[in-house]
């Protein structure tokens, strides 16, 4: 049978820790290991790591004496991974019933896949975790090639891949290195990346794993506050991964280009948005952003919308977001 290890990074998330690290140690996988990152936290984080690996032989714990920041204790949780297969989970989030399962059935299969990823369901602070939906038989999976992965992240580079449903193939993860500190935000993003250009990638068309959404989330607050450095992070993922791993691949000059131009595309919308509401310096900075990527074309960039999800939905939610600005106003 495969092995799995699972790191789980924490700091100041003892009352969700528990939680978090169950969920692992549930999971229908016979050879599990679970390493505890204690970040320097200075809360009960410490007390219940121990507490939880004291209960259970499979759990161990490691501790900073100060905050690292999340890029150490990832790398940190990296070095240690001796598995087969190789997680990454945050400790405000929790495992689907039977994901790991699912994903090494996959890569057990498909040994050219260096990481599937799958659904990731939010839950918001206040409220209790959604039922995972389980579908009969076997959730349906889509393998894409490297070239394919790639390129379509540089045609619509957004990263809709849920971090804590990513079960990685240890063996590429040790091939592809650390994360990169320079990236604060967009660090996962360079990830998939890197691990992409290695091997294919799994997406499973089920529920992976519950994201906890709260307001002590450093990344919470970051996309509340810059909205503009968003656009400028996300850049700085696809310039670094095409300035090292992604250099050799063929045409990558042209995927290059093709990330900045949809980058462009995106905030032209973005910009459009912000404006409905009346953020009119937020709408402005965007715009700028944009054309300077899209080559000062001046024509809407129509096709981005059509590679949206549910764009009439979002159309219709700017469009009220405008209406009630109006009676604001």
């Amino acid at each position: 049978m495969a092995s799995v290890d699972v790191a789980v990074p924490c700091y100041q998330y003892g009352r969700y820790l528990r939680e978090c690290v169950t969920s692992v140690l549930k999971q229908s996988v016979s050879d599990l290991r679970v390493l505890i990152l204690d970040n320097g936290s200075t809360d009960d984080t410490f007390e219940i790591a121990r507490q939880i690996s004291s209960e259970d032989s499979r759990v161990q714990v490691m501790r900073f004496d100060t905050n690292r920041g999340s890029h150490a204790a990832y790398n940190a949780g990296i070095d240690w991974a001796s598995a087969d297969y190789f997680l990454i989970l945050d400790a405000d989030d929790t495992l689907a019933p039977d994901c790991l399962e699912r994903a090494v059935s996959v890569m057990e299969r498909h040994r050219s896949v260096s990481f599937t990823h799958g659904i990731e369901i939010q839950m918001r602070q206040g409220e209790n975790a959604p039922p995972p939906k389980i579908s009969e038989g076997e959730a349906r999976v889509l393998i894409s090639t490297s070239a394919e992965f790639i390129e379509s992240l540089c045609r619509t580079p957004v990263n809709s891949i849920g971090a804590q449903t990513v079960v990685r193939r240890t063996a590429a993860q040790k091939q592809v290195g650390h994360y990169r500190p320079e990236l604060p935000y967009t660090d996962d993003l360079e990830m998939w990346l890197r691990l992409g250009s290695v091997g294919c990638v799994a997406l499973i068309e089920a529920v992976q794993a519950i994201r906890r959404v709260h307001g002590q989330q450093e990344s919470a607050r970051y996309r509340k506050d810059h909205q503009v450095r968003d656009f400028r992070e996300r850049e700085a993922a696809f310039e670094s991964f095409f300035a090292r791993e992604g250099q050799s691949i063929p045409g990558s000059d042209g995927l290059r280009r093709q990330a900045k131009r949809g980058l462009g595309d995106h905030a032209y919308w973005s910009a459009i948005s912000h404006a409905c509401r009346g953020y009119l310096g937020t709408s402005i900075e965007l715009f700028r952003f944009s054309r300077q990527r899209r080559d000062a074309t001046i024509l809407p960039p129509v096709g981005w919308l059509l590679r949206m999800d549910h764009p009439m939905r979002r159309v219709a939610d700017i469009a009220a977001e405008m209406i009630r600005w109006k009676h604001k106003a």
